[in-house]
């Protein structure tokens, strides 16, 4: 299986977010005009069968569906609350399931939601030694695409630039978290997912 996301599931990856536990998550409102629902309303309908599945199938549905409110300007510079939710991979895919099946974009999202949610179902049962290889590939891919990036905007002092990059994350520069965690120059990547810092 590819790891590679091809359009229109693109569109689903650009949306998704992460939270502070690290959980993938999509909004309502991002994730509804994807599946071909423009009014708000139509989209409630199918959100409502799909948290009656997941309460049938013997899930909290408060675990996947979370209520939240985003805040929308409705002219004359006025705001108000709207309602929205967070759904996990899970409720996305229930989404889909009962969405209208007339709609192609119903389709490909079934089609996506399957196949992530195969996809983790398969990393969750790889040995951790597997999970840092797959981890360390993507993070060497992610990191040309953002050096490509940062080339286009002008970088030219690429060590400084990754070195920000950690001190960001960890507090402190690559050298001195190599040396906390006891690897040797240029392993850190190799380690992700290893229990530690």
């Amino acid at each position: 299986m590819t790891n590679e996301i091809t359009a229109p599931h693109k569109d689903f990856e650009s949306i998704k977010k992460i939270d502070e536990n690290g959980v993938e998550y999509w909004t309502g409102r991002e994730l509804m005009p994807l599946l071909g629902y423009e009014k708000w309303q139509n989209a409630e309908e199918v959100i409502s069968r799909a948290a009656r599945a997941c309460i049938n199938s013997g899930q909290a549905v408060d675990n996947h569906f979370t209520k939240s409110g985003k805040m929308v300007q409705i002219g004359s510079n006025t705001v108000r609350e709207v309602r929205d939710y967070k759904f996990d991979r899970y409720a996305c895919y229930l989404i889909a399931q009962n969405g209208d099946p007339r709609k192609s974009e119903i389709a490909i999202a079934q089609t996506y939601f399957a196949i992530q949610t195969r996809r983790q179902e398969i990393f969750e049962q790889l040995p951790d030694t597997a999970k840092r290889v797959m981890i360390r590939q993507e993070v060497t891919d992610q990191n040309k695409k953002l050096f490509k990036t940062a080339k286009g905007a002008g970088v030219t002092k690429f060590g400084l630039f990754n070195d920000a990059g950690y001190k960001g994350l960890y507090g402190m520069p690559l050298s001195d978290i190599e040396q906390k965690k006891g690897i040797k120059k240029g392993e850190l990547l190799d380690r992700s997912g290893s229990t530690g810092y």
